[in-house]
């Protein structure tokens, strides 16, 4: 077992205004102080992707709708099926329109399953890591220029409709500069993928955690790299894409008593 030597020191936490002004003082919910499993977290992780996978097979009889018998020996030629009044082979994997030697089947597992247990400690542990620097670091995050991490602002936040008025919230926090990073991660992607609707690759930013969704996420679609989701719709995709915990996280409080509800 991996656990990762990083601690809260603190269990009072700030609540900010729109306008980047402290509010009042909370005390943060235990689960901000479980042992991070960076292990569990990138197995829920990859379980979660493959569960999205579609199942691949091949049709038992695909190149075996055939009168093709071989002719046996004795005939100065291969002992391959052969059409009947024709010498032309067929049915063999070697040969034009036969079937496959060993072609995918629908029973190969493809899912990494999980226990419920692993998962809902996989979520605890993905939430704690939001909350220490050295893990949001690590993951690329600028995080000079925020005041505190976990950063909890009011629930207003979820009423914003206009991309400008959510820009001020983001910039009166510290936490334009990570966006800024995350447009200039924009690039073109190497490959066929570019002729296959997936042709920009781009990094994650920030994840918005709401209790409810009252117009945030119209606001945040066209910001680069910014996810927004519903605290009872999180999962550990959200909180550590492609398995490495630490992404940088603005909780509203609504978000936040919520967890004291679910984990206490």
């Amino acid at each position: 077992m991996s656990f990762l030597k990083y601690r809260l020191d603190r269990t009072q936490v700030n609540v900010y205004g729109l306008e980047g002004d402290r509010i009042e003082s909370i005390t943060l919910p235990r689960v901000f102080f479980y042992p991070i499993r960076k292990d569990v977290i990138r197995r829920a992780v990859v379980s979660s992707i493959t569960k999205r996978i579609q199942k691949q097979g091949r049709d038992p009889m695909a190149g075996k709708r055939t009168t093709a018998e071989s002719w046996g020996v004795g005939y100065g030629v291969a002992r391959v099926p052969r059409i009947k009044g024709s010498s032309r082979a067929a049915f063999a994997p070697m040969t034009v329109g036969g079937r496959r030697a060993h072609p995918p089947t629908t029973m190969k597992i493809i899912v990494e399953r999980m226990n419920k247990k692993e998962k809902r400690l996989a979520l605890k542990s993905a939430i704690a890591a939001t909350a220490i620097k050295e893990l949001v670091k690590q993951r690329g995050h600028i995080i000079e220029t925020v005041p505190e991490l976990p950063i909890i602002i009011q629930d207003d936040l979820s009423r914003i409709k206009k991309t400008q008025e959510l820009k001020n919230v983001l910039v009166n926090l510290g936490l334009w500069a990570d966006i800024e990073r995350a447009k200039k991660s924009i690039r073109v992607r190497a490959g066929k993928g570019k002729m296959r609707g997936r042709r920009y690759k781009k990094g994650k930013s920030i994840l918005i955690v709401v209790r409810k969704d009252e117009g945030i996420v119209k606001a945040a679609r066209n910001l680069p790299g910014v996810d927004v989701v519903e605290i009872d719709k999180l999962s550990v995709e959200h909180l550590a894409p492609g398995g490495e915990p630490g992404r940088l996280t603005l909780w509203t409080k609504g978000a936040i008593e919520y967890l004291r509800e679910v984990f206490e």
